[in-house]
């Protein structure tokens, strides 16, 4: 998906001291509480965002750790919460839709003020919304992964 970023780490410790190191763990991120939950041999940082009373796009970040020899990979997947998404497509398809508009008028039409104005318009929404997911969804994303490398004594891939 368009949001989904994933990171890859080398580990010499163990993948059953890696899990046990996490499991039931809670991680604070900007008074957000994240619970850390064990699947099979691979974990999940989810937020309980039930209590929250401001909009926000939040994370669900997939732990996937692999015994390779005598190391641990452990693979970061942080995607957004199906919940979330719309708001944010939404956004991403108006601001291609402003910027289709204005390219096809700068070809078509005679009117150059209109189509600098839908362009203008257009990239003033994208930076916006952009500026936000980097303060908002993918500062979350930052705080998670940092706090799961802090658990190892990681070497980046």
């Amino acid at each position: 998906m368009i949001f989904t970023t994933t990171q890859r780490y080398h580990s010499s410790l163990p993948e059953e001291d890696f899990i046990n190191r996490m499991t039931g763990k809670h991680v604070n991120i900007h008074n957000l509480d994240f619970e850390v939950l064990k699947k099979d041999h691979s974990l999940s940082i989810i937020p309980h965002a039930e209590e929250e009373q401001a909009i926000k796009t939040l994370p669900i970040t997939h732990v996937d750790v692999k015994k390779n020899g005598n190391e641990t990979n452990v693979v970061i997947t942080s995607k957004m919460r199906r919940i979330d998404s719309g708001g944010p497509i939404l956004i991403l398809l108006f601001c291609a839709f402003l910027f289709i508009a204005s390219f096809a008028l700068l070809y078509v039409g005679r009117e150059r003020q209109i189509t600098y104005t839908l362009l203008g318009i257009g990239l003033a929404i994208f930076i916006t919304f952009y500026v936000r997911l980097q303060m908002g969804y993918f500062d979350y994303v930052r705080k998670i992964r940092m706090y799961v490398k802090s658990k190892l004594e990681l070497q980046a891939m």
